[in-house]
C-alpha cells in the first residue's frame, strides 16, 4: 500500500474529521432550511409567492443553491486534485461566510429582493460546492482505510442529516425573524473559515496540469441548462398541467444534452480531463455512484412529499393553523432524522470490520419496504405508525450513506480522490434537483386526475357561484400544491375578495378554516402519493441491487490510473 500523507500529529486527522463535518453540516443545513422558511422570507420582503408570475421566484429560491453545488463538485473536486484540496476547501468556507452575511443584510423589496436572494444564494452555493467537494477527499487522505467507513460514516451525517436539521431550524429561526435563517450560517462559517487556513494542510499527491476549460464550461452549461429545464418543467403551460412538452423545455433539454455529448466528446480527448471517464471502469466507484444517485433521488422526493402531507393536510386537521404548520412539520419529521443519526455512524464503524455490503443493501431494503407501508397509511394517519416509518426510513438511509461512501473512496487512487469525491457530491446534489421535478410531476399528475373535479363540488357545496367553482377548480393543480407546500391556506387567494365577502359567514368559516381545504386534499393527494412513492421503493432496491453489485468487487490503492491498476485493477474479494 502506498503512503499517501506526510506524518502529522496523532491528533491531524480529527481535525481533519470535526472541521470537514462543520463545513458539511453548515453547507447542507443551507440547502433545505429555506424549504420550512421561504413563507416567512416572502412575506419579509413583500412577495405573494402564490402569484403565479412569482413562481419562478420561488422556485429558483429553493433549487438554486443546489444547481449551483451539483455543477460545480466535480470542477472544484479536480481542482483540489491540481491546487490543493484544503486550499480550495478553505476557500470555499470564506465565499460561503461572506454569501451568508450577504444574505444576511438583503436589501430591498419585491422582485429585486428576491433576485438578490437567488444570485447570492447561486455564489454561496460556489462556497458550498468547494467544501463538499474536497471535504470528503481530505478525509480519506487523513484516515486509514481501516478507519474510513468511521471517518466517512460521521461526516455523511452532517451533510445528510444536516438537511434535516435545516428543515427544523427553517421553522424555528423563521417563525422569529426571518433573517436569522441566513445568519445562522455566519458562525459557522467564520469558525470553519479560520480553523480550516490555521490547522489544516496538504499531502503531496497533487499533479500538476492544465485546467480542463472546455470540459468544464461543457459540462457546466450541459448540467445547468437540463437542471433549468426540469425547473420550467413542472410549471403550467397554456391549458397544460406542466410544461413538459413546451418548446421552451424542450428546447433547453436538448441543448444540455448537446453539451453533455460534447462534454464527454471533449473527456475523451484532453491529457487530464476534469473527470477522467477511466473511473468508471472501477465497478465499486460506478455502482456506488448509481447507488448514491438513486438513493438521493428518493430521498429527495420524500423530504417534498412529508412537508406536502404534513403542512397541508394532516396538521390542518388536528387544529393546527396554517401559518404555523411549516415549523411543526419539521417538529414530526424528527424520527426520520433521529434514524438517520442512530444508523450512520454505527454502520460506519461496523462497515470497517465486517464490510460495508450488508448495510448498504440492507439500509436500501428497510427503506423500500418503508416506502410500501407509508403509502398504506390514510392521509390522516395515527402519528404514531407514522412516526416508526420514518425512522425506519431514516435507519435504512443511515445505514447505506456510509458503507456507499467508504466504497467510492476506497476504490480510487490517492491522486483522484478529488474528483471523486466531487462525483459523489454531483450525484447527491443532482439527485435533489432532479427529485423536485420528478416527484414534483407525480403528485401534480396525481392532483391533475382527481382534484378538479373535489375542488368543484366542494365549492359549490359552500354556495360558491358556478362560474367561480368552475375557473377556480381548473386553475392548474401547481397553485394547490406550491399552497400546501408553503403552508398557505390558498381558498384565501384563490376565491376572490368580492365572493367571499357575499357568501354567508358560516360558508366563509368553512372555506377558509383548517378542514376544507385538507379534506379536498385528501383523496387526491393519496393518489399521487402512491405513484411518488413506488418510484421512491423502486429507487431504493436499484440502490440496493447496484450497492451489492459494487460492494462484492474490492480495489488495490495505488497512486495513478495510468499505473498498476492499469489493466489488472480489481480483485475479487474472498
Amino acid at each position: 500500500m502506498s503512503q499517501e500523507a506526510p506524518q502529522h500529529s496523532a491528533g491531524y486527522k480529527w481535525v481533519v474529521l470535526s472541521n470537514t463535518t462543520l463545513g458539511m453540516l453548515a453547507a447542507a443545513m443551507n440547502s433545505s432550511i429555506l424549504l420550512i422558511s421561504l413563507p416567512a422570507i416572502f412575506r419579509g420582503i413583500h412577495l405573494d409567492p402564490l402569484d403565479p408570475g412569482n413562481i419562478n421566484y420561488l422556485l429558483w429560491a429553493i433549487i438554486g443553491y443546489m444547481i449551483a453545488t451539483a455543477v460545480l463538485v466535480v470542477a472544484f473536486g479536480r481542482l483540489g486534485d491540481q491546487f490543493g484540496r484544503a486550499r480550495m476547501y478553505n476557500l470555499g468556507f470564506a465565499i460561503f461566510t461572506a454569501a451568508s452575511i450577504a444574505l444576511a443584510l438583503l436589501p430591498g423589496k419585491g422582485d429585486f429582493a428576491a433576485t438578490y436572494l437567488i444570485v447570492v444564494r447561486m455564489i454561496q452555493g460556489v462556497g458550498g460546492a468547494l467544501i463538499m467537494a474536497n471535504s470528503t477527499a481530505l478525509l480519506t487522505d487523513a484516515f486509514s482505510p481501516d478507519q474510513r467507513g468511521l471517518a466517512l460514516g460521521i461526516n455523511v451525517v452532517a451533510a445528510i442529516g444536516g438537511q434535516f436539521v435545516g428543515l427544523l431550524l427553517g421553522g424555528l429561526l423563521a417563525d422569529y425573524d426571518w433573517r436569522l435563517v441566513f445568519w445562522i450560517n455566519v458562525p459557522f462559517g467564520v469558525v470553519g473559515t479560520v480553523w480550516a487556513y490555521w490547522r489544516l494542510s496538504e499531502i503531496p499527491n497533487r499533479r500538476k496540469h492544465r485546467i480542463d476549460w472546455l470540459g468544464n464550461a461543457s459540462f457546466g452549461l450541459g448540467l445547468v441548462l437540463v437542471l433549468t429545464a426540469i425547473t420550467y418543467g413542472i410549471q403550467p403551460y397554456g391549458n397544460e398541467v406542466m410544461a413538459w412538452t413546451s418548446p421552451k423545455v424542450v428546447t433547453l433539454f436538448g441543448l444540455g444534452i448537446l453539451a453533455l455529448v460534447l462534454f464527454c466528446l471533449v473527456e475523451k480527448r484532453v491529457e487530464r480531463p476534469m473527470l477522467d471517464f477511466r473511473l468508471f471502469g472501477i465497478a465499486p466507484f460506478a455502482y456506488g455512484n448509481i447507488a448514491n444517485l438513486t438513493s438521493s433521488i428518493a430521498r429527495g422526493g420524500l423530504q417534498f412529499m412529508l412537508i406536502i402531507w404534513l403542512q397541508g393536510i394532516w396538521l390542518p386537521l388536528h387544529g393546527y393553523a396554517f401559518e404555523i404548520t411549516p415549523l411543526w412539520s419539521a417538529i414530526f419529521m424528527l424520527p426520520l432524522t433521529f434514524g438517520f443519526l442512530l444508523a450512520s455512524p454505527v454502520a460506519g464503524y461496523f462497515s470497517d470490520r465486517v464490510g460495508g455490503v450488508p448495510f448498504a443493501v440492507g439500509g436500501m431494503v428497510f427503506g423500500a419496504a418503508s416506502f410500501v407501508a407509508l403509502m398504506l397509511l390514510p392521509a390522516d394517519f395515527s402519528y404514531l405508525a407514522f412516526a416508526a416509518l420514518l425512522f425506519l426510513n431514516g435507519l435504512g438511509s443511515g445505514l447505506f450513506v456510509a458503507p456507499n461512501s467508504t466504497q467510492i473512496m476506497n476504490s480510487v487512487p490517492p491522486a483522484e480522490r478529488g474528483q471523486a469525491s466531487g462525483m459523489r457530491a454531483t450525484t447527491t446534489n443532482a439527485g435533489q434537483v432532479l427529485s423536485i421535478g420528478v416527484f414534483f410531476s407525480l403528485m401534480l399528475a396525481g392532483l391533475a386526475a382527481t382534484l378538479p373535479h373535489a375542488m368543484e363540488a366542494g365549492l359549490l357545496a359552500q354556495n360558491v357561484p358556478a362560474a367561480v367553482a368552475g375557473k377556480i377548480a381548473s386553475m392548474p393543480p401547481v397553485a394547490s400544491l406550491f399552497a400546501a407546500f408553503l403552508g398557505y391556506n390558498p381558498m384565501g387567494e384563490l376565491i376572490p375578495h368580492s365572493v367571499l365577502a357575499s357568501l354567508p359567514p358560516q360558508n366563509v368559516a368553512a372555506l377558509t378554516g383548517t378542514e376544507f381545504f385538507p379534506g379536498l386534499m385528501s383523496a387526491p393527494f393519496k393518489h399521487g402519493l402512491i405513484l411518488a412513492f413506488t418510484f421512491s421503493a423502486i429507487l431504493y432496491l436499484v440502490a440496493a441491487f447496484t450497492s451489492w453489485k459494487g460492494g462484492s468487487i474490492v480495489v488495490r490503492e495505488s497512486e495513478a490510473l495510468d499505473g498498476p491498476m492499469q489493466g489488472q485493477r480489481v480483485a475479487q474479494s474472498a
